[in-house]
């Protein structure tokens, strides 16, 4: 071999070496940056992820107290009742009428509504004021509606903590191609650097595709 394709070899021979620690120096910046973000953005998700338990189980708390605040209620309402139909049942009309007067807001329409139907006469009215659709408990409403909304942040809670898996993995895959970034230069071969050099492309690349597709959280 001549001296001139020898030069002209060894000129081609530092040119990809060249071309290949200046990839090998890009891919370590985007991998960098990518393990970063997905670091940050890991635990982003993961504090949203606490905050929505938080959440969920405050409203559960908040629930059972107003379902055990709904049970204090009906119990009220029966015993009201109980001793307004006794003194109803015997004609005592003052004792009737006061037990009447302190009835609760939300029972005295579905009594009024029950003593229309005719109960002592009408065979087919409902047995008691409690099956009628006048009679309500808010404090139970508000203790369905706590549920609700405790069981809407935990579903919330457990997709917070996928998203932060996600980028946990994300992170992983970025060191996979730090990794690769790195042995690149320390191989002889040209060949060997080309190969690990795509492998570890391939990978940043795909990995950040992935991560162009998460939700993102800021906080400023």
């Amino acid at each position: 071999m001549s001296t001139a394709e020898t030069a002209t070899d060894e000129g081609r021979r530092t040119f990809r070496h060249d071309w290949l620690e200046a990839l090998s120096t890009v891919l370590l910046a985007m991998a960098t940056v990518a393990t970063a973000w997905s670091g940050y953005q890991a635990t982003r998700w993961s504090g949203e992820q606490a905050i929505q338990f938080s959440k969920a189980s405050a409203a559960r708390i908040e629930s059972t107290r107003a379902s055990t605040r709904a049970g204090q209620l009906q119990l009220v309402d029966v015993t009201t009742f109980v001793q307004w139909a006794d003194a109803y049942a015997r004609g005592e009309t003052v004792l009737r009428d006061f037990y009447f007067n302190r009835f609760r807001k939300e029972f005295k329409p579905a009594v009024e509504a029950w003593i229309a139907t005719r109960p002592l006469e009408n065979p087919d009215a409902p047995l008691s004021p409690f099956e009628m659709p006048q009679y309500r408990l808010s404090e139970l409403a508000r203790a369905e509606s706590l549920t609700s909304n405790a069981e809407a942040a935990f579903a919330l809670a457990n997709r917070n903590n996928q998203r932060s898996d996600n980028y946990v993995l994300a992170v992983v895959l970025c060191a996979v191609s730090l990794f690769f970034a790195g042995v690149s230069t320390k191989l002889a071969s040209i060949r060997s650097q080309t190969a690990i050099l795509a492998l570890g492309c391939v990978i940043l690349l795909a990995t950040i595709a992935w991560i162009a597709t998460f939700p993102v959280s800021i906080s400023v």
